[in-house]
């Protein structure tokens, strides 16, 4: 029976590409409109790489670094040379959208008797500001950051970070992201997985798949009630 649902943040809760997207529709950076969408989808991928590189090759540096890392290869891959403008992207990165269905359904899972938890490659203070501009401190129990044992998805032992917090066991859990491949790490872990494949994406090849699939998270508390 689940009793606990967890989940990833960036792309999962947050939208990674509203800062983008926020930066290009004001007057200031107007000319940054027709290079946003790149930018993000490069600043995305790059962030994932550089977690993935740093944990094969034992050079942990929290995710805050990477992101900044990340933006920063993002705007030299498009020609942008412009200190403002990163700034400007970084800062917006604290306090990125919530997808519209966030806040109702985190309301609905706790009011039905769920535990709810963030799991996230995150930094704490990133992670603190993204909660708190979202208005989500009440509606979750637990944010759980890899800085604390400083690995990153999909090891294993981030996965148990959520088993020694809540005590319970690995079946009880659900697990929602929107990357394939932390479904497929936290699957082969033992959760109950759920993937919110947004952009109909293809799986990644792995050995794991998803017990679940959906559009987004709006069909978790029917899921969850067909399972009771």
């Amino acid at each position: 029976m689940i009793t606990t649902c967890i989940f990833d943040a960036y792309g999962t809760l947050f939208d990674v590409t509203s800062a983008a997207r926020a930066v290009a529709n004001e007057e200031k950076h107007i000319t940054f409109a027709k290079h946003w969408v790149k930018v993000a989808n490069t600043w995305r991928s790059k962030q994932l790489q550089y977690t993935w590189l740093r944990t094969i090759m034992n050079q942990y540096s929290d995710f805050w670094q990477v992101t900044k890392d990340g933006l920063d290869f993002a705007l030299e891959e498009s020609g942008i040379q412009s200190s403002e403008l990163r700034e400007r992207l970084l800062a917006l990165y604290w306090k990125l959208s919530a997808y519209p269905e966030v806040q109702g359904l985190l309301s609905n899972l706790k009011s039905n008797g769920y535990n709810t938890g963030i799991l996230s490659n995150g930094s704490p203070d990133m992670l603190d500001s993204a909660v708190n501009s979202a208005g989500l401190n009440d509606v979750l129990d637990a944010v759980l950051s890899v800085d604390n044992i400083g690995i990153y998805k999909p090891s294993k032992h981030v996965y148990q970070m959520v088993l020694d917090n809540f005590k319970c066991s690995a079946e009880q859990i659900l697990f929602v992201s929107s990357n394939s491949w932390d479904v497929a790490g936290s699957t082969k872990f033992g959760f109950q997985t759920l993937w919110v494949n947004r952009n109909s994406e293809p799986p990644d090849r792995l050995d794991a798949r998803p017990r679940w699939t959906a559009k987004n998270l709006v069909s978790i508390p029917t899921l969850l009630k067909d399972l009771a």
